[in-house]
């Protein structure tokens, strides 16, 4: 009998479908897998073959958090900090990455799980999916990039409510919060996610880039920092060819087609 990979990959029109696979224990990620995705995601690139990214999980489930299942006791827990350095590694690179990101959510999200959908850039989940910040029923602080985005996310009250108490909360709870961008019936999730990821793919890839990078960095900045920050961003878009099939496009009214080219290559 063949093990089936941790990691699905599929890449299909631009659109790179990540997978978590292991649904038996409900997609828990391990250290293959976090070495796994921080592989894949390292190789995406704006202008390449790949234009927006689906993240999601197989059999029911996103990921209901790390796989603390190997560590049965205080010994043989592993260097903390190795551990660390890898995970942090997956979430920066999914933080930064320079094309559009979904994150496909049916059943939990929990612990490291919820917090990897979260750092994409927008969640789509059905109503019947359940969300945790799961750590403190562990004993242990929110990881994953959690106190970075929850604050931004809910504000510092909900945040603490949510990471201090641990509560799973509902599909609807976490739409009313903000935390999930769109819900759809089960039935419909897949082809909504589909289109919305179709949609990304055939936009423009710098100006995309861009946009995300300065949303991402412009909470941090005065409006100063933010306005010159745009300004070089323009400027960039400005050099491209992707403005001049805009605007050719907009005079002869049809649809633009934007080239699959590497940025350097510009």
């Amino acid at each position: 009998m063949i093990d089936e990979p941790v990691l699905l990959t599929d890449l299909t029109d631009g659109v790179l479908t990540l997978t978590l696979n292991r649904p038996e224990r409900r997609n828990a990620i391990t250290r293959q897998m976090w070495t796994l995705l921080r592989d894949r995601l390292r190789d995406v690139e704006p202008g390449h073959d790949v234009r927006a990214v689906v993240l999601t999980g197989a059999g029911g489930a996103f990921s209901s958090g790390a796989d603390l299942t190997a560590t049965t006791g205080m010994d043989e827990f592993p260097d903390p900090n190795e551990e660390i350095r890898s995970v942090n590694d997956t979430v920066k690179l999914l933080h930064d990455l320079p094309v559009p990101t979904i994150a496909k959510v049916r059943g939990v999200a929990a612990g490291a799980g919820w917090n990897l959908a979260l750092g994409c850039d927008f969640v789509v989940a059905t109503p019947e999916s359940r969300f945790c910040q799961i750590f403190a029923r562990r004993a242990l602080s929110v990881d994953t990039g959690g106190s970075w985005l929850l604050p931004r996310l809910v504000g510092l009250q909900q945040a603490k409510r949510l990471t201090m108490l641990a509560d799973m909360i509902g599909a609807d709870e976490a739409h009313d919060l903000g935390l999930v961008t769109w819900l759809r019936p089960d039935t419909e999730i897949d082809g909504f996610v589909a289109a919305l990821a179709a949609r990304l793919a055939a936009g423009p890839p710098v100006a995309l880039a861009q946009t995300k990078s300065l949303i991402h960095y412009g909470i941090d900045r005065t409006l100063g920092e933010a306005l010159a920050g745009e300004a070089a961003a323009q400027a960039v878009n400005l050099s491209a060819p992707d403005v001049l099939e805009a605007f050719a496009a907009f005079a002869e009214k049809r649809d633009p087609v934007y080239r699959r080219t590497p940025v350097a290559e510009r």
